[in-house]
């Protein structure tokens, strides 16, 4: 009867976390969304994770990098909850506390993140509560694994436990999903007529099978950031401060900001991640007023030189603030491709400034403007070792053809190629080690823009490799220099190997 094999514990310890975590999650979906166990120490790890961690982990997984870290998250707690049953059968109460210890762990996460509510740490302490006494009862004597009638209701009281743990928290993770009253009132928003709106040229678009449109649809454009939950922001409770080296802090609020004259624009948003080559990157009709005119209110002390915003969640970016005050479309962003912004790219505002990396300009869900100095402040990503001043390079990638892919009859190479503020003057292909060939660019919408290019080349049957290389406006071309994106953005040729048929 007290016979209790290190299989069973072992599950014993999976069963009663999986309890306790699906409590847990439902009780943060009912009374704290911010404060639910794996969101919150996820959030931690994401701030603790080292540079090179979270560069790797881009690289690896994109934009699914949320997905793999709350999986690896998952796969943690349950060899710890494996650890603890094991712990609990050998020295009782040993792993029950190492299972309130790992709770404690989702308080803390919970409590230090930005904008933690009274509740915060509720649903990690049930999580741990619930997942301690389930362990406890699952391998009390009498309720040990042996022969018989005793193996028959420990598999039944851990397999419910389990069951109800996993029910727990799809309930939750349906709640979030469907619970979506500020989905429902992005969806009502009429977003005022600009005053100048934003034009696409006819001739911006080559048409071709594969190459990304020159206008990236919302749902295609990428999202790099730190938040594991979206923050949710009702507009009428949004609220934009701007205060520091000012001689005048001011709020603006959601109906004072739509009330203002708004603008469109189209630019092109990179992340610093971005690799040569890569898909973090992507174009779109942004609709808002300018940061400059805000800013202009405010009236700037002479010394600042750089403007600290901060997300809802806690984020922080550091701009130069000549790129917020000079004649660039550095804007207060509302409005994407013609909509209310999209929940995952900042609604109900965001900031969008043409010519740097999203890590210094683009910050989504602001809620605050401090105006200051690189030498007082450091921002998320910049006290990370990361540059300060992060000017979008000249870069160039190849749509067509594919890496690996068999072509039939002419090689038909295209792509796009940006540099924000700059402009692109040209786009040169190279077959293997021959000559390079120039490429005709479709019409760019504006300097702030990529555009797309195409080339025809003529290549023998067989294995090729293409390269693309861009001139900037400025006559500037696009280095070989192959450089990792830290500190200040990935440098390199794109290539791609082909077969010609």
């Amino acid at each position: 009867m007290r016979q209790r094999t290190r299989g069973a514990a072992a599950w014993a310890g999976v069963a009663a976390a999986l309890l306790g975590v699906g409590i847990g999650e439902l009780v943060g979906a009912l009374v704290a969304p911010a404060g639910r166990p794996l969101a919150a120490v996820g959030g931690v790890v994401i701030d603790l994770a080292p540079t090179w961690a979270k560069d790797l982990a881009i690289a690896w997984f994109g934009t699914a990098d949320k997905i793999a870290l709350l999986v690896l998250i998952v796969v943690v707690v349950t060899g710890v909850a494996a650890l603890a049953g094991l712990a609990q059968r050998a020295r009782a109460p040993w792993g029950v506390v190492l299972l309130l210890a790992l709770a404690a762990v989702g308080v803390a996460a919970a409590m230090t993140r930005a904008g933690a509510g009274p509740l915060a740490a509720a649903p990690s302490a049930v999580a741990g509560v619930v997942a301690a006494g389930a362990l406890h009862v699952l391998l009390r004597p009498a309720s040990a694994p042996a022969e018989g009638l005793a193996r028959r209701r420990f598999l039944l009281s851990s397999g419910a436990a389990a069951v109800i743990g996993a029910t727990a928290a799809v309930i939750a993770t349906v709640r979030q999903t469907t619970a979506r009253s500020v989905q429902a009132i992005r969806e009502a928003i009429v977003l005022p007529d600009p005053v100048r709106a934003a034009t696409i040229p006819a001739a911006a678009e080559l048409g071709m099978a594969g190459l990304a449109p020159v206008v990236t649809p919302s749902a295609d454009f990428y999202r790099i950031d730190t938040a594991l939950i979206v923050p949710e922001i009702d507009p009428a409770r949004w609220r934009l401060r701007i205060h520091g080296l000012v001689e005048r802090e001011s709020e603006i609020t959601w109906d004072e900001l739509i009330a203002l004259p708004m603008r469109e624009a189209a630019i092109t948003l990179a992340c610093v991640s971005n690799y040569v080559g890569g898909d973090l990157v992507g174009n779109a009709v942004w609709r808002g007023y300018p940061i400059r005119d805000l800013l202009a209110r405010a009236r700037p002390l002479p010394e600042a030189d750089m403007v600290l915003s901060t997300s809802h969640d806690g984020f922080t970016a550091g701009t130069p603030i000549e790129a917020l005050t000079d004649d660039r479309d550095a804007l207060l962003a509302i409005g994407m491709n013609g909509e209310p912004l999209p929940i995952a790219h900042g609604f109900p505002v965001r900031m969008v400034v043409p010519g740097l990396y999203g890590y210094v300009s683009a910050t989504k869900w602001v809620v605050d403007l401090e105006v200051t100095r690189f030498d007082r402040a450091r921002a998320y990503w910049t006290g990370r070792g990361w540059s300060e001043r992060a000017p979008i390079k000249l870069q160039s990638r190849i749509d067509v053809p594919r890496p690996g892919e068999t072509v039939q009859g002419p090689l038909v190479v295209a792509g796009v190629a940006w540099h924000p503020r700059t402009g692109v003057a040209g786009v040169q292909v190279q077959l293997d080690d021959g000559p390079w060939t120039d490429a005709s660019l479709a019409r760019a919408i504006s300097d702030d823009t990529w555009v797309q290019w195409r080339a025809t080349l003529r290549a023998d049957p067989g294995e090729h490799t293409i390269r693309c290389r861009a001139v900037g406006g400025d006559g500037q071309t696009q280095t070989a220099r192959n450089a990792p994106p830290a500190p200040d953005g990935a440098t390199g040729l794109h290539t791609v190997r082909v077969s010609v048929g």
